[in-house]
């Protein structure tokens, strides 16, 4: 009895039992799409991280009077040195208009650019005539450094100029979304010098941006940026500023970060013995944040799929004992023509292993289809994370293999005399 009768001997057995095979097939599938599913997802979420944090370039790096994104509290109550009393960390203490003039004009670090920023508020509502966006568009606030420090371009019309800066007149450039949506798409030229409605507030278009190629998690097209002493007047404007820099190579930021926080901490009068008010963010640090996260739930649907797998490798071997007994009269039978220990040995592995690789295969399938329902949410192509599809493979065919071996060694050692006369 050669390999090849075991392994069709094994493939007619599977298919004959259509019903005890699907529910096995289904608890195994059911595993690997939730795993690869996940994955799936979270490979396009990160795709579409790197399209959004891929303009801001790795030569930049922001000065804020907090963490965008804090995960643990900045302001706890921490001990001074040699038992002094208790304070309160003082991270959140605004930045000044007067301190990012202050820093720009001073920061005199070779081959850098500065620029000044603050948020408006977002949720916006532009109108030109008779058409307008949806309230979901974003006012920033800047000077003449903004555009190059943020990797914007000018498309037509101009940049913000000292005048507009100084004046804070009600001037902007747009996003390319807002552009398309307000002037038509291709018409970026038609919306320079026109006047658009931002809330009940008229202002003239100077200039509309090129598209950044915004992603569904982070729309840099979809904004309008005037000057931040414009930004200043309005009611929800953010509590403090930020300053961007932008450092000509990527060798300097590192001496660039370091000379700018001494620059900072002398602008804020910070004693040597006190600590940083003020935090120094990279440009990629928000990236790698967030796909930091990412990778921990991929640790996470990776138990999840574990702990079906499990459960799916508890019922086929229970399913496979039951066939042993099913089939004891067979295997006596094939015992008696010639095969040997090794031939049933074979034939119930090969048995289980085909369950388990069906059910991998399945479910790959529904992970994959379900993971790219959500890259196309969010706008990514078709994503298949083929090193997660080859470990999805190698565990069920363990898991087959695992399963398999103990009623494989049980059938094996039966008696043939023993097997022929079991009713």
């Amino acid at each position: 009895m050669t390999i090849g009768d075991s392994f069709s001997l094994a493939y007619r057995t599977v298919k004959s039992n259509k019903l005890r095979t699907a529910i096995t097939v289904a608890i195994i599938a059911l595993g690997i799409a939730a795993l690869i599913g996940i994955i799936t997802a979270i490979d396009a979420m990160n795709g579409s991280l790197r399209e959004s944090f891929a303009t801001m370039g790795a030569n930049g790096f922001s000065i804020a009077y907090k963490e965008r994104f804090r995960f643990d509290d900045n302001n706890r109550v921490e001990k001074e040195k040699r038992g002094k009393k208790q304070k309160k960390s003082n991270l959140d203490k605004p930045i000044l208009n007067t301190e990012a003039e202050m820093f720009k004009q001073n920061f005199d670090f070779p081959n850098v650019k500065v620029a000044i920023a603050l948020s408006g508020q977002g949720g916006n509502e532009i109108r030109y005539k008779d058409k307008k966006t949806n309230p979901n568009v974003n006012i920033r606030g800047g000077d003449e450094n903004f555009l190059e420090v943020n990797a914007f371009k000018v498309e037509a019309g101009r940049n913000l100029n000292n005048l507009d800066i100084q004046s804070g007149r009600n001037v902007c450039l747009v996003g390319s979304d807002v552009a398309t949506r307000l002037f038509g798409e291709g018409n970026a030229a038609k919306g320079v010098d026109k006047v658009i409605v931002v809330g009940a507030m008229p202002y003239r278009v100077v200039g509309v941006l090129k598209s950044k190629g915004s992603s569904a998690l982070m729309r840099a097209d979809n904004v309008i940026i005037t000057s931040y002493n414009n930004v200043r007047r309005m009611q929800n404007a953010a509590p403090s500023f930020t300053l961007g820099v932008l450092a000509g190579d990527v060798q300097q930021i590192d001496a660039a970060v370091a000379e700018a926080t001494a620059r900072f901490r002398a602008i804020r009068k910070l004693h040597p013995t006190e600590d940083d008010n003020f935090v120094v963010e990279k440009s990629d640090k928000l990236a790698a944040t967030f796909i930091g996260l990412l990778g921990s739930i991929t640790g996470a649907a990776a138990a999840i799929g574990m702990i079906t797998l499990i459960g799916a490798a508890i019922g086929l071997m229970n399913i496979m004992l039951v066939a042993v007994n099913e089939r004891t009269r067979e295997v006596g039978l094939i015992k008696a023509i010639g095969g040997k220990r090794k031939n049933i040995r074979a034939q119930f592995l090969f048995e289980s292993t085909i369950i388990s690789l069906l059910g991998a295969l399945i479910g790959i399938f529904l992970g994959v289809l379900l993971g790219n329902l959500f890259s196309i949410v969010l706008g990514t192509g078709f994503v298949v994370p083929w090193l997660w599809v080859a470990i999805g493979i190698i565990i069920c065919s363990g898991v087959g293999l695992l399963a398999g071996l103990w009623p494989a060694i049980k059938a094996s050692r039966l008696n043939p005399i023993v097997a022929l006369r079991y009713e």
